[in-house]
């Protein structure tokens, strides 16, 4: 999700279109007007689009993704077609402050006390850090100031509009973007994607922190665990680099339990986000381990488990997540990709599609793709607005 000033024009000439009251889209020829009855194509939002958190809430679908300049929600009847979703703006940062620029990467759970919380990453400088700065960097580090932080909702209304800042999320005044939470039996945490230390710039690895609440981690620097580094070829960009560990990268985490046989998956995005190579990878914490125990994390060291497909032009596909369909009987992903990797950031779109799961308990996620696709279980008969 690390981006340049390429992502920051894309992002803010979406922004332009995004009103408390709608969206209204760049592109106005929907991609599933032409699609079968009862079936839909990718993507599932005809304007730029990247890294989409999509949960359920009371028969509707929630999506928020980065639109670099605030957070917007958006809400569907459907998963597979947000063109004509409402939408309303949850926050604005005011200027001048640690949060006021490229916020990226928002996510928005709701927890036992009734709230929903936002979790996002920002910067103060829009990924222009003072060159006093850079110059102590081991790599150039557009996002060397870039920190999370959380929002919370008045009460238990998930479209509720006056979302207040709860602080900043402590990541030891360190690089952290993309960062979600990771719910266990032992406890909440906070998975992120960081560096080895405030200035190195490269690896980005993905390190865990356990919470007291969503807005307060109660472990110190020595305790922070680094459960992967992007040592494998296909982690880095370009694919195999060798001389150095520049764009070297794992980002976007997200939870994933199994709900038959209660495994949890920490589903990564792995290389750069503006490279065709984007790809997810996998993690799984052994049974009865440790989150916060590195050793406890298996990593699926054979390859990416989502990748681009190069035949169907489905390249650069990263930065997942998860939801069930309509009724509940099937899980799908929400993703970005590209079409046409040249031109890196801006060419994302938002797409879905339908995984199931392998023999041992891991997710078996499909080729990407455009479709035509059936429609998720339950959705048929429904629209983006409908009353169930």
């Amino acid at each position: 999700m690390l981006t340049s000033l390429l992502h920051l024009a894309g992002a803010a000439l979406l922004a332009s279109t995004v009103t408390t009251q709608g969206f209204s889209n760049a592109t106005t020829n929907s991609t599933n007007s032409t699609a079968p009855s009862g079936t839909f194509r990718n993507p599932v939002l005809d304007s730029y689009g990247a890294d989409p958190w999509v949960v359920q809430n009371g028969g509707y679908y929630y999506m928020t993704y980065t639109m670099n300049t605030n957070i917007t929600l958006l809400r569907s009847k459907v998963l597979t077609d947000w063109n004509n979703a409402e939408s309303k703006l949850l926050y604005e940062p005011p200027t001048g402050k640690p949060y006021s620029t490229d916020l990226w990467a928002p996510e928005i759970h709701k927890f036992d006390d009734g709230h929903w919380y936002v979790i996002f990453t920002a910067d103060p400088y829009t990924d222009m850090p003072p060159p006093e700065q850079d110059a102590f960097c081991s790599f150039e580090c557009p996002a060397v100031n870039h920190r999370m932080y959380v929002l919370q909702s008045p009460g238990s209304n998930i479209w509720a509009t006056n979302y207040t800042m709860k602080g900043e999320l402590n990541t030891f005044n360190q690089f952290a973007i993309d960062g979600t939470y990771f719910k266990h039996t032992t406890g909440l945490y906070h998975i992120y994607s960081c560096w080895f230390d405030g200035l190195q710039s490269w690896p980005s690895n993905l390190c865990i922190n356990k919470l007291s609440n969503p807005w307060t981690t109660i472990n110190n620097l020595t305790d922070r665990a680094i459960i992967s580094v992007p040592t494998n070829p296909w982690e880095r960009t370009p694919y195999g680099r060798t001389q150095n560990v520049r764009l070297s990268s794992n980002e976007g985490p997200e939870q994933l339990v199994n709900p038959n046989t209660g495994q949890n998956f920490v589903i990564y995005s792995a290389a750069r986000s503006d490279n065709p190579n984007y790809c997810l990878g996998q993690l799984e914490l052994k049974a009865g381990g440790d989150p916060m125990n590195a050793q406890d994390w298996i990593k699926n060291n054979d390859g990416c488990v989502f990748y681009q497909n190069k035949i169907e032009m489905a390249s650069g596909v990263g930065h997942a997540s998860f939801v069930k369909s309509q009724d509940g009987t099937e899980d799908w992903m929400v993703y970005h990709g590209m079409k046409d990797p040249f031109l890196g950031w801006n060419a994302r779109t938002i797409r879905t599609q339908k995984f199931t799961w392998n023999a041992d308990g891991s997710p078996n996620f499909p080729r990407p793709s455009y479709g035509p696709f059936q429609v998720p279980s339950g959705q048929e008969k429904l629209s983006t607005r409908d009353e169930l």
